[in-house]
């Protein structure tokens, strides 16, 4: 099965890349816009998996026929170029043109499902929507006969690229994410603040917590018929906290290069770490019911690079059928988490039979 990746040579297409290889998927065509950086992230893998079968190929997402000659003959096309919404759906039509299952680790598009009848085009395939997504959904099956509340914690410290950045702008001031919104049987604008100076376990010191509803919580809400539910992105104090506080009166450019800036002067001497916490209430057996769920990674691009790889996995094992969907409700949960922890870019896994006051209880106990 031959896999391409176009946009190899960036951090999340050279994360999927390795991720891919160590799921024993060792037929790649990597693509990339600098044949440089190509050849270097080709020694680099070739090195550590001298048996995998890989080869690089110079492209760009702007060039349609150049695309088209890399799709073809690709079982899956894996999308980690970007940003993604300058990109838009053009590697999903080189894709269909090419007679070839499509996975996109971003995926902010609209795409038409009667031409995907017989293959699978899945979007969303990264950390957030994707990740995110999926592990409330495997923490549902835990012993829920129904789940009525979720709170989820999200925060990162990494560095941002140009591409990354602009793609986080997009979400955060483009209109798919609504700020300070919840969910109490039904979307419900405005319903929460941002608070400064919260104690959160498996976070370093006093961090601000901003409240949130973007589409992947919605459907989340809806599929699982949560009575409430509460998002937030945790920002440790910094940069990159005022920088997005300014992103909205600043041109895409600046905005985008100033979050890049702000995320190096955060990290700098700081070490980069991804950390979920959830925590779903509701009823087993008609009884009260809580488990929570810690999860650590190293960065968001090991982790993105992941969760797209075993999508495509997903894709070829034949467990996502015909259509187009989003990758957190068509993956399958436990064997994807399984395959997750395979590539090692979840760090730390922790299932918790009590609410997460109890984990911040027991670090103050720790001190």
């Amino acid at each position: 099965m031959l896999i391409g990746v176009l946009g190899a040579s960036g951090d999340v297409g050279l994360a999927s890349a390795q991720a891919l290889l160590s799921l024993g998927l060792q037929d790649l065509r990597l693509g990339g816009r600098d044949a440089h950086n190509g050849a270097r992230c080709l020694a680099q893998l070739q090195q550590q998996w001298p048996d995998a079968r890989l080869q690089w190929v110079a492209v760009d997402f702007n060039d349609t026929p150049a695309l088209a000659r890399f799709a073809r003959g690709c079982d899956v096309l894996l999308n980690c170029a970007g940003p993604a919404w300058r990109v838009a759906d053009r590697v999903a039509q080189a894709a269909l043109n090419a007679d070839a299952h499509y996975v996109d680790a971003a995926g902010d598009i609209q795409l038409d499902p009667a031409l995907w009848r017989g293959r699978s085009a899945v979007l969303g395939a990264g950390l957030q929507p994707g990740l995110t997504g999926l592990l409330p959904r495997w923490l549902a099956l835990q012993g829920f006969t129904r789940v009525l509340g979720l709170n989820s914690y999200f925060g990162l410290r990494d560095h941002f690229t140009a591409v990354a950045a602009d793609d986080f702008l997009q979400g955060a001031v483009g209109g798919t994410s609504e700020p300070l919104a919840a969910w109490h049987n039904g979307r419900c604008s405005r319903a929460l603040r941002r608070r400064r100076d919260v104690l959160l376990p498996c976070f370093p010191g006093p961090v601000q917590v901003l409240p949130y509803l973007n589409r992947e919580g919605e459907r989340l809400a809806r599929d699982l018929r949560l009575e409430t539910g509460q998002w937030f992105n945790v920002m440790t104090d910094g940069h990159v906290l005022k920088a997005l506080d300014q992103a909205h009166s600043l041109p895409r450019t600046e905005a985008v290069q100033r979050l890049c800036t702000a995320s190096q002067l955060d990290l700098s001497g700081q070490p980069s770490f991804v950390t979920l916490l959830l925590q779903l209430d509701g009823l087993c057996d008609d009884q009260a019911y809580t488990r929570s769920l810690v999860v650590s990674g190293g960065g968001n691009a090991p982790l993105t690079g992941a969760m797209a790889a075993v999508t495509v996995v997903s894709v070829l094992e034949g467990e996502i059928r015909p259509g187009c969907h989003d990758a957190a409700y068509a993956l399958p949960p436990a064997a994807s988490l399984e395959r997750l922890q395979r590539t090692q870019a979840i760090r730390a896994l922790t299932l918790l039979d009590h609410p997460l006051a109890h984990l911040q209880h027991a670090e103050e106990g720790c001190l």
